[in-house]
């Protein structure tokens, strides 16, 4: 019988926890419905929640032991690191990656399997509209269009959190164990052909997203400088026409000065204007290089990119019950 992983990273979601648990529960009888046998394993992540998430994913846990696995990291290192801890514990024949507030409807994750079940490695359930308000969704239609257009050419429109993906795929991403990186996003790197389904995202209900801003913008840059060299050769391009610009116009002040046709360029402001922009423009092309030298050096350390401290799951195999 094959089995289907379900991972969940968790970040102050202990009201989330309870509806999602019986939400996932009551999906499983899509499944029956289309006369599919499956095997379901639940495993989910606190990323080091500062509330009740572990204690609520503990009560999932003890309701279906054999189907659940809770992990509780250490400290909060960002959902991309807690989807790959759970990655890294996932049994399963396939995967899915589903969001704990339940914006990403859990019902299309039979139609995602069916795909799965026909060969299909990769498929991806794509955010066509958003229940969202107008400056979550300006942001977010932003960062795919950027993304889509500068790094990742083959990324669906509008982006996806929810896919379902092969063990072997699984496996690829586990064993590479990239730093600041985008999971998602590297599960389509890998080239395989996907299946895209459209769905509208929905509003959260419960509880308040930690998803704040600066994590959107750090996610932006780590995407940007994990899948796309476009930024260093933006700061090649911009120096190049500056260098051609600074050529033609020193030329043209040299010429003047020997015809007599032009005095020259007078006065403080406009030498401060130039030497303003050109810093400028110098600090930001060092800061561009910086970020990428800095993750080169971070994923140099080979230090870990989560610590588990806990983990709770029933053992699956008879080497595991001998050897708990």
């Amino acid at each position: 019988m094959p089995r289907l992983s379900i991972i969940i990273p968790c970040y102050f979601n202990e009201d989330n926890i309870p509806i999602t648990g019986s939400t996932l529960i009551e999906n499983e009888k899509n499944f029956v419905n289309i006369g599919e046998s499956v095997e379901f394993e639940y495993i989910l992540v606190d990323d080091g929640s500062k509330d009740n998430t572990f204690d609520a994913i503990i009560e999932f846990q003890k309701h279906y032991p054999h189907k659940v696995q809770a992990i509780k990291l250490a400290a909060n290192v960002g959902s991309h690191n807690a989807i790959l801890a759970g990655m890294t514990h996932a049994t399963g024949d396939c995967c899915v990656i589903l969001a704990a507030d339940l914006q990403d409807p859990p019902e299309l994750i039979v139609q995602m399997y069916n795909y799965w079940a026909k060969g299909i490695k990769l498929v991806l359930a794509n955010r066509t509209q958003r229940e969202e308000s107008f400056s979550q969704r300006l942001f977010a239609n932003t960062f795919h269009v950027l993304i889509k257009k500068l790094a990742l050419k083959n990324v669906p429109d509008g982006g996806f959190d929810l896919v379902l993906f092969d063990k072997a795929l699984k496996e690829e991403v586990v064993r590479m164990a990239e730093k600041n990186t985008h999971i998602l996003y590297l599960l389509v790197w890998l080239g395989y052909d996907y299946v895209n389904i459209p769905y509208t995202r929905k509003q959260r209900e419960i509880g308040v997203s930690r998803w704040t801003l600066a994590k959107k913008v750090k996610l932006l840059i780590d995407s940007f400088i994990a899948f796309s060299f476009f930024p260093i050769r933006a700061i090649s391009a911009i120096g190049l026409t500056l260098g051609i610009i600074a050529f033609i116009y020193s030329a043209a002040v040299v010429i003047g000065r020997i015809t007599g046709l032009s005095p020259g360029v007078e006065g403080w402001s406009s030498l401060m204007v130039v030497l303003l922009c050109v810093s400028a423009f110098q600090m930001i092309a060092l800061g561009i290089i910086g970020e990428y030298v800095w993750r080169t050096l971070d994923a140099s350390r080979k230090r870990p990119n989560f610590v588990i401290e806990r983990v709770l799951r029933e053992p699956s195999s008879p080497e595991e019950k001998k050897n708990p």
